[in-house]
This record gives C-alpha cells, structure tokens and sequence, in this order.
C-alpha cells in the first residue's frame, strides 16, 4: 500500500545515464517514494534549493560538477548540510569510497546496484534522519537557541532562535567565529563548562556547553546577553544582602562559575558556594538559575 502524496518521503536521483535513472525512479515509484531526478551536479543544486529532498541518491562520476564536489557544495549550506547523501557509482577503489564518505556522504553503493539492498539501506537512512530531525523539531518547539557543532567549530544545524542569531557571525565555510572556537577547543581541552561573554555579535550572546548529541556532534546553549542585570547595590536594597553575598549573586547572573567569581572577588570557591548558600536563602531558591529569575525582577 502506498502512503499518501503529501507523506512520502521525497528521494533525488542523481545520474547521467538515463537507464541508470528509469530503474531506479521505478523502483522507488513502487515503494511509494515521491522521486525527483536531475542529470548533473549543477541542476542537482538547483532541485535542493527549491524542494529539499529527504535523502539524495547521486552518482560520483559526473560530466561537469561531479557528485563529491556536489556532495561537499551540500554539505558546505547549512541550509542542506543535513540531507543524507548516498553516493552510486561503478568504482570500488578505497580511495573512491573514502572520498565519498570525507565529501559527507553516508553512504557509498557500487555499480550495478542490488534493489533490495538499496531500499533497506534508504529506508535505514531515512529512518535515522527522521529521528535526528525529531529532536531538533523538539528544541524548536521549547523556542531555545541551540547549535551543534563538530570538531573543529562547524555548525551542522541551528533551531530558528541561533539561526537568527548567529547567521552574519557565522564564517563563510559555516563555521562559528574563531572567538568562539578558540573558546570551546580550551573548554574540552580542561575539561570545563565555563561560560563564554561574546560582545562582538548583535545582539551580544553567552554560549555555554551542553552535552552530546545523538551522533557525537557538540550541543551548545546561546543566551542573549542583556545589560539588564541589577548592580550589587541594588540586589543589597532588594534582599537585604551582604556586600559580598550582593556581588557574589552579580556574577553568578553574568553566568560565572564558582572559579570564576572566587578569581575575580579574590575569595576560595568554598567561601563563595558559603554566600550563594545564603543568597538562596534569602531568596527562597534553591538553585543559580532560580536565584537569577527572582534578583531579575527586582
């Protein structure tokens, strides 16, 4: 039983030879896919552009734009970065293989193709897709700037919020700034979680590590910075604080970590977890992020 139109899952076919591509529009035809088709790299770009495919099949030895230099031009978009390419093609070298997969293929299927492996292995890939797409609709929907990035500070997707955030900071191969890069390579480096206070941008962002994603890909937070946190003066007036439990909450709203606020008020740590004790307190939270939403509202 097919699905319906408007639930198909959408497949590209990209090749040269028409035959190659008659087989393959039937096959997937009959297993209920709706199938685009394009004969070269460049009408391949164009497709993408104006309806994103759910997963693309492509030939690697092409006329003209071959299918690597199309597969890196995809990957390169942060726009189609995420649409799993199988590459098709008659050559099995290793080498052919590996520049398939470091061109950001996932795949990699010899010449003449085998229908049935083909369609178990498009339907694994888009099975994987669609769940990696599931959770990034899930932090959309909650509305937080989120982005993933790899090892080397390449983003590999944004929710709408750090899209609109981050799209002029971000380099022209998508990277994030080097400010940016330099700071998450220090972090794993030590092994912290510190904050990092990024005024270049507009608006001005905080960025702070959050975990793994599900295919090892670096999550981070972004917070935009505002120039709205209350002065230790006016947290002492507000909650009848210390000084020193004033200017300890101060910092801790700019997002700094024990260390960090021990580093710049010349106390131990120990000293300033004691004050954030009686913040909390006074306060009646139990928590930095809860202590910060009240002492906002003062």
């Amino acid at each position: 039983m097919l699905r319906p139109e408007a639930l198909r899952d959408v497949v590209l076919i990209v090749d040269d030879v028409p035959e190659n591509l008659s087989i393959l529009h039937t096959l997937l035809d009959e297993s209920g896919y709706t199938v685009l088709v394009a004969t070269d790299g460049t009408s391949a770009l164009d497709r993408v552009r104006r309806l994103p495919p759910d997963l693309i099949l492509l030939d690697a030895i092409m006329p003209g734009l071959d299918g690597f230099e199309t597969c890196q031009r995809l990957k390169s978009n942060i726009d189609t970065r995420n649409i799993p390419v199988m590459f098709m093609t008659g050559l099995s070298e290793t080498e052919h293989i590996l520049r398939g997969f470091q061109a950001g293929g996932v795949d990699y299927i010899t010449k003449p193709i085998r229908p049935a492996e083909v369609m178990a292995r498009i339907a694994s890939h888009l099975r994987h897709s669609q769940r990696v797409a599931q959770s990034h609709e899930v932090m959309d929907a909650v509305g937080q700037a989120i982005a993933a990035v790899d090892q080397n500070g390449e983003v590999l997707w944004l929710t709408p919020l750090a899209q609109s955030w981050l799209r002029a900071a971000l380099d022209l191969d998508g990277h994030l700034p080097a400010p940016v890069r330099r700071w998450l390579s220090d972090t794993r480096e030590r092994g912290e979680v510190k904050p990092l206070d990024f005024p270049a941008s507009d608006p001005p962002l905080i960025f702070s590590r959050l975990r793994r994603g599900m295919q090892g890909e670096e999550l981070l937070l972004i917070q935009r910075k505002t120039s709205t946190t209350p002065e230790p003066a006016a947290l002492m007036l507000a909650f009848k604080l210390t000084p020193r439990e004033a200017d300890v909450l101060h910092w801790a709203m700019l997002g700094k970590t024990n260390r960090d606020i021990a580093e710049i008020l010349g106390m131990s740590p120990r000293t300033v977890n004691k004050h954030l004790e009686h913040v909390f307190e006074k306060l009646g939270v139990e928590t930095r992020t809860a202590a910060a939403r009240v002492a906002l509202n003062c």
